[in-house]
């Protein structure tokens, strides 16, 4: 089950079509949707985790909590909605393009998918780019 929480004032829109698609993806990928939270928060609230759980002392627009377990996927996907519309002018893209884009990027790293290596980064992006085909094919609303 795909469950989505806001930690600021942000709604999804069209939720039914975006969790059918992020099913689909991860059945593509021979996993099923256990448990995966989707939260939506600021910059500074992701910065913090990032510095927290990470290390990090920077800004980012996705972090993926991975538990999964065998072919179930389960994890908090975490994003930052300034950076999302950030991006979205910086890639001359929709909002929601740009936010799909990060929500399945999470979804790839429940799968197992990594991007740390410069090849890992191109397979992700190539995942990324086929998911984005299935929604705009098959899930669009």
């Amino acid at each position: 089950m795909i469950l989505f929480f806001s930690e600021i004032q942000f709604q999804l829109s069209h939720k039914r079509p975006v969790k059918n698609w992020l099913g689909a993806v991860a059945k593509q990928e021979n996993k099923k949707i256990g448990e995966v939270n989707i939260i939506f928060y600021n910059d500074e609230q992701l910065l913090t985790l990032n510095k927290q759980y990470l290390n990090h002392d920077s800004f980012t627009d996705v972090i993926t909590f991975d538990y999964s377990e065998g072919k179930f996927l389960h994890g908090d996907i975490c994003i930052s909605i300034e950076r999302i519309k950030e991006n979205a002018e910086t890639f001359n893209c929709i909002f929601e393009e740009e936010l799909r884009r990060v929500m399945v990027h999470g979804i790839l790293h429940l799968c197992g998918y990594k991007d740390t290596k410069n090849a890992d980064k191109q397979i992700m992006k190539q995942k990324e780019e086929e998911a984005l085909m299935l929604f705009n094919t098959s899930y669009n609303y």
